[in-house]
């Protein structure tokens, strides 16, 4: 559990929203790397890796992009007006603060804020709407107007990349912008590790693939193994009115907004959860899709399931939970492992 953790803090602090995740493939890259496989990019910048086993050919896939935004005007007073990169939301990332990454290498710190946030000033602040049209990045440098912020280096088409802020309590409570869906990637590191010192034996060839577009939809559309036979989506589980999961839980998705897994899979992997004893639930997702739905949207003929930690406030500030993460692993391992 601390090499999965220490993981997710590595991940996290490290930018990637999607478009912008060379660092954090490295880093990936790396990781697996160091212990003992044989890691490839795709052209598109996936990570490809191959853990073992023979036959039956399955694919686990986690997303390391995140959600984000883009500078779409230098303003006139040198602030910066922001478009969101996937589902980023302005009503949960007022005062946050952010990294402007410029094209020329350079990053500068900054802070979104409502436009003219200062209650002993603006008498109408509560009053106005949360959108990326009334906010603006402040950039934390002395810039008055458009042209002191463009001195810097700062134009149209720079990323903007918030703070995690991650935080593990003594509790056990995993607090951090993008656990959605940088957990899930250091489970199947830690899954990797199990393997490469062979405390796991597994019952047939497994790829982990990580990819880099799926908050805008196309992750894995293309450049997954051609002799795949299944691909499970592990990714965030969903928490929140109307669904059984908490965060201490592991998420098997029966259906999201784009129809309903296959069902198969999707009772096998109910069968390991309950021959293990894991705590799990089994919920439907009402507004949801994953990279295994764009595998099938792309052509792919796979049978495909979905599962994950609990993750609560999605797209927000999440929070989930170390029992979370091991009955996710747990699940992973009694799903692919030998008896």
């Amino acid at each position: 559990m601390k090499y999965i953790l220490d993981q997710l803090k590595q991940l996290t602090a490290i930018d990637s929203p999607s478009g912008f995740t060379n660092d954090v493939t490295r880093y990936t890259m790396e990781q697996f790397e160091k212990l003992g496989f044989k890691p490839y990019l795709t052209n598109k910048g996936c990570v490809v890796c191959g853990l073992g086993g023979e036959g039956n050919p399955v694919i686990l896939s986690a997303h390391i992009d995140t959600l984000g935004g883009m500078v779409a005007e230098v303003k006139k007073n040198g602030r910066l007006r922001i478009t969101n990169i996937g589902g980023l939301n302005a009503n949960n990332c007022e005062t946050e603060t952010c990294r402007i990454r410029t094209r020329g290498g350079k990053t500068y710190e900054g802070t979104l804020q409502m436009n003219d946030p200062s209650v002993h000033v603006n008498g109408k602040f509560s009053e106005q709407s949360r959108t990326f049209e009334d906010m603006e990045v402040v950039v934390d440098e002395d810039v008055r107007e458009k042209k002191d912020t463009e001195a810097l280096g700062i134009h149209t088409g720079d990323f903007v990349c918030f703070d995690p802020r991650t935080v593990v309590t003594k509790s056990g409570y995993i607090k951090s912008r993008f656990l959605d869906d940088k957990l899930s990637v250091a489970i199947l590191l830690g899954l990797a590790k199990r393997i490469s010192e062979k405390k796991l034996i597994l019952n047939r060839k497994v790829y982990a693939f990580i990819t880099v577009y799926e908050e805008v939809g196309h992750g894995a559309c293309g450049a997954l193994p051609a002799d795949a036979k299944e691909i499970i989506s592990v990714d965030m589980g969903c928490v929140g009115k109307g669904l059984a999961c908490t965060e201490r839980m592991v998420s098997i998705c029966a259906k999201d907004s784009r129809g309903p897994y296959d069902y198969e899979v999707t009772t096998e992997l109910v069968r390991c959860a309950e021959r293990e004893k894991l705590d799990y639930a089994v919920d439907i997702y009402p507004f949801y899709g994953s990279d295994a739905d764009a595998a099938l949207a792309a052509g792919y003929d796979l049978k495909h399931g979905l599962i994950g930690a609990g993750v609560y406030a999605s797209h927000g500030y999440e929070r989930s939970h170390s029992d979370g993460v091991k009955n996710t692993l747990k699940l992973l391992e009694r799903y692919l492992g030998k008896d």
